[in-house]
């Protein structure tokens, strides 16, 4: 619908940047054009299809041992250097560089052969999903605080519908049409080159969150009828709550009469920057539930994106696209609905996530577990596809409360800097994984024994944040009782806090 109120690039720019109030819609366009487009790649569902039949004749070993490990390894190389260089050139060269390697991407898909041309093919993903980063964090700095949770709704939203439609559209072309899997990836090519040219409109940012930030007199935060970023809650780290954003602090330590960081040296900024982020981090992370919602997503976030590249092996071993029709497209459409009906579900329940946060953790880790080990027991493939729809549908459940969980806390500046740092980490867990299960080096387990590891590592965490959970409710109603009594012996005393606060003592 957005691209409705924008006859076409050129136009829109004329006629946004003569109306300040509206400075927001221009961008915010077209970078949800870029996002559907970057996301509408309907060769995705049949990866592995097309790279063991007879385009590319790769074996399922060479696949999942020698190719597929190299975008793990990749994507952790490349993510620091990114984050950083994002915010440095401030985002726009960035969303080009992606633009860029979805281009080489699928030209090298589309007529590179041979083992190594595909570890090529791996490395330039890696780029792919590492400069990722910059699509979510650009809108930061050409919007006003007060768009910030409509624009990044849009900006998700638009994602999601395009991987969908994608999905569904590969599935119709596959079944019905009977097209060649080739052309899924000429079709994906055109999307990922509209991506391209789109980038080339966006406006290019006047500051970023760090190296290129704005007075401090500028600097501020988002309403709390954002949600996201609302009132900070009991438990928080010191400082998260009225701590000057990173931005004003390393202003206010280099040149306080101008408070322009553009004046400082690069070597003193990137210091000083470097210090401050380290000093947000330690102060962050000094918050227990901040810590161990952390925790769950670098751990959970690791094995879901071990999942989900090699899930595809998996169905191919269960049932050979060779030799039985294949419903990935379907498969994929379905659990990406039912993962948005499930995140979307969650603003819908009120629940005190305070106390029973952990508890859902760790039930929906043990159904992501089940999920999985259904997923490596099973022969029929149709039982391979629900496991698989259960699984996603609870991650995507969860992570989508961890992150406003974490948010909620934290300025803009410091939570793209936990996020950030979170997916660092868990990137460092899945490389752990890959080169102990996956890697020819390591152990190099067929892939249906992978699924056994793999059910048996959310079942760790399951159990972790199990014995947590119970800790803390059995914790909280001590605490209860502790003040009922007080209360009982003194009641012209204070009354007993609200169960929110109540909590509170409970946090380890």
């Amino acid at each position: 619908m957005l691209n409705t109120a924008v006859p076409g690039p050129l136009l829109a720019m004329g006629c946004f940047r003569t109306s300040p109030s509206h400075s927001w819609i221009y961008p915010t366009v077209i970078l949800c054009l870029f996002g559907f487009f970057s996301m509408m790649r309907p060769s995705e569902p049949f990866l592995i299809p097309y790279l063991s039949g007879p385009d590319k004749n790769l074996t399922s070993s060479e696949i999942t041992n020698e190719i597929f490990p190299v975008w793990t390894y990749s994507y952790l190389v490349l993510l620091l250097p990114v984050f950083v260089l994002t915010d440095y050139v401030r985002y726009k060269p960035v969303i080009i560089l992606q633009g860029i390697s979805f281009i080489v991407t699928w030209l090298l898909l589309l007529f590179g052969q041979g083992v190594k041309t595909m570890q090529v093919v791996e490395f330039f993903y890696g780029m792919v999903t590492a400069t990722e980063v910059a699509y979510y964090a650009y809108i930061y700095s050409v919007v006003s605080p007060e768009h910030y949770q409509k624009v990044s709704g849009y900006c998700r939203s638009v994602t999601l519908v395009a991987y969908t439609a994608a999905s569904v559209l590969a599935q119709i072309l596959v079944s019905l049409a009977n097209l060649p899997y080739f052309y899924l990836n000429v079709i994906s090519l055109v999307s990922v080159s509209m991506a391209f040219l789109l980038s080339l409109f966006l406006p290019m940012p006047q500051k970023s969150m760090f190296f290129h930030a704005k007075p401090s007199k500028e600097v501020q935060k988002p309403s709390n009828k954002n949600g996201v970023l609302g009132e900070p809650q009991e438990g928080e780290a010191p400082g998260c709550k009225e701590e000057k954003p990173t931005s004003e602090i390393s202003t206010t330590l280099e040149n306080p009469d101008d408070g322009l960081l553009s004046s400082l040296k690069p070597k003193n900024l990137a210091l000083r920057v470097f210090m401050q982020w380290f000093q947000d981090l330690k102060e962050c992370y000094s918050s227990k539930r901040l810590f161990y919602w952390s925790l769950w997503w670098a751990f959970s976030t690791a094995g879901f994106n071990q999942i989900l590249n090699y899930v595809q092996v998996l169905w191919d071993y269960k049932a050979p696209s060779q030799n039985s029709s294949v419903y990935n497209g379907a498969v994929e459409a379905l659990a990406t609905f039912g993962g948005a009906v499930a995140a979307f579900a969650v603003g819908c329940v009120k629940v005190n996530w305070d106390l029973l946060g952990e508890l859902a953790l760790a039930i929906f880790s043990v159904a992501n577990a089940g999920a999985l080990f259904l997923m490596h027991y099973t022969t029929n493939i149709w039982a391979c596809y629900a496991g698989y729809l259960i699984f996603k549908s609870s991650y995507m459940l969860l992570i989508t409360i961890a992150v406003f969980q974490i948010a909620v806390n934290l300025s803009v500046e410091r939570y793209a800097l936990v996020f950030g740092i979170n997916t660092f980490i868990a990137l460092v867990i899945q490389t752990i994984v890959t080169v102990i299960v996956v890697d020819q080096r390591g152990l190099n387990l067929p892939i249906s024994i992978q699924f056994l590891v793999y059910g048996s590592y959310f079942a760790v965490i399951a159990g972790i944040f199990l014995m947590r959970s119970v800790y803390i409710i059995y914790a909280a109603k001590c605490q209860k009782k502790v003040q009922s009594s007080a209360t009982s012996q003194n009641p012209y005393g204070p009354h007993p806090e609200e169960p929110r606060d109540v909590i509170m003592g409970t946090k380890l």
